[in-house]
């Protein structure tokens, strides 16, 4: 009797979830420079697009991973199989202690298209406003459902990142593109597409003062560190530091799209900033290639990157919360990395490397240079994924927070033991998801 009771009640909850509408049966094909072809139906824009073909392996949060500025570009395809069930929450957000303006990642989608095996017709939570479908429709997005995705995966884990063209409607059964005709995003600037172009203040009132160098910053990056009393200047990612830097307590460098070498300008002032400078630095992602070009690291492009939230790391020393010997699972979306040297640039050392691909996922300034430099390859902000070291912003503000304290001959240069991020914000009424770009 309960076991019937259980289902009737199973079913009347399915009852409440939101019909997105009957996907169109407008057919589209995914082309790969490659020569493969996967042909599906059309739920996004109805328009064709290029892009780089790219993989996650993400299981939740699709909102987020497509409003992150670092898949500028990119055709991403997710290796989940069903996709949209929860729908799109209202992306705005109020500018205070606590929030950055946005719900998600930014403020638009950043991807070129999306590749789905199953796109859910029906979506269900809370928060939710509308479907993917709708969503992608909106933005001028295209996408496509009923393809074979664990094919997609196989080929591009094999072949490698692969240019794409995303075709709709007509296009769908027109031949193939040539190989001259795909675009390659790897060869623009991306970073300079995504990035503020004039700065701005998050959260002035803060008790520390740090600058933001954007590369194309993901919301909750800026959120962690307003969160921690920060007062935020996000400033556009080849400004001159260097001028301005005596009015900060910290620099922090984000992430962004595309390939670093594009970013040599901002590597040579920043390599400036570290000779000349004696505050703590941070970066994530393209910020923490953009500190090991500075210290004399090379990046290069891998076969098809890291793009999930599910890829250990292994730390190799200790600083702040991070202890040296453990894995922390972390979040990542890259397809650059630094170059792994024996011997290290003076002054410099590994932090954590991949325990998958042994890649290098971190880099730090040794304790002989004096200097409080740190760089991670993953994000500690997850957004979505796991929240192992998000208390590396924690780390990094309480560095700061020390040497001003010091500076002003009011304590020592130690500083405070890093309190839990639990304890050390408010705790908010709604939960956290996840600015310009």
């Amino acid at each position: 009797m309960f076991g019937r009771q259980f289902i009737r009640i199973s079913r009347f909850t399915r009852g409440l979830a939101t019909q997105s509408g009957p996907i169109t049966s407008i057919p589209a094909t995914l082309h790969l420079k490659t020569g493969q072809s996967f042909h599906g139906r059309s739920f996004g824009a109805p328009k064709s697009i290029y892009g780089e073909t790219v993989f996650s392996t993400s299981i939740t949060s699709y909102t987020e991973s497509m409003t992150d500025p670092s898949y500028r570009g990119q055709i991403l395809v997710f290796t989940t199989p069903l996709i949209g069930n929860y729908g799109v929450p209202y992306n705005k957000a109020p500018f205070d202690s606590q929030d950055v303006g946005v719900v998600l990642e930014s403020q638009n989608i950043q991807c070129s298209a999306v590749i789905v095996g199953d796109v859910a017709e029906k979506f269900s939570h809370y928060t939710a406003v509308e479907s993917l479908a709708s969503w992608c429709q909106r933005h001028g997005v295209p996408a496509i459902t009923g393809v074979d995705t664990r094919a997609i995966t196989r080929l591009l884990r094999d072949q490698g990142t692969t240019l794409g063209r995303v075709a709709v409607g007509d296009d769908a059964s027109a031949p193939a593109p040539t190989a001259e005709e795909y675009w390659d995003p790897s060869k623009e600037n991306l970073v300079d597409q995504v990035s503020t172009k004039t700065p701005y203040e998050l959260n002035p009132s803060g008790s520390v003062k740090i600058a933001v160098l954007d590369f194309g910053a993901k919301a909750n990056i800026l959120r962690s560190l307003v969160r921690r009393d920060a007062a935020v200047t996000i400033l556009p990612w080849n400004y001159d530091f260097n001028a301005v830097r005596d009015q900060y307590d910290g620099l922090f460098l984000t992430n962004g799209p595309g390939d670093p070498a594009h970013c040599m300008e901002a590597a040579l002032k920043l390599r400036r900033t570290l000779k000349e400078w004696s505050k703590p630095v941070f970066g994530i992602c393209m910020g923490h290639q953009i500190i090991g070009m500075a210290a004399g690291l090379d990046a290069y492009r891998m076969t098809f990157g890291n793009r999930g939230h599910n890829q250990p790391v292994l730390a190799l020393a200790s600083s702040g919360s991070i202890k040296a010997g453990r894995v922390y699972v972390t979040s990542q979306n890259h397809q650059y990395a630094l170059k792994l040297e024996d011997p290290f640039p003076q002054g410099w050392e590994p932090f954590f490397i991949n325990c998958n691909d042994s890649s290098v996922e971190g880099i730090k300034s040794t304790e002989e240079s004096g200097k409080k430099v740190w760089g991670v390859q993953f994000h500690p902000e997850s957004a979505g994924g796991p929240l192992d070291t998000i208390e590396m912003f924690t780390d990094f503000v309480l560095e700061c927070k020390a040497l001003k304290l010091k500076n002003a001959g009011l304590a020592s240069e130690k500083p405070a033991k890093s309190t839990p991020v639990d304890s050390f914000v408010k705790p908010l009424a709604t939960p956290q998801i996840a600015v310009q770009a």
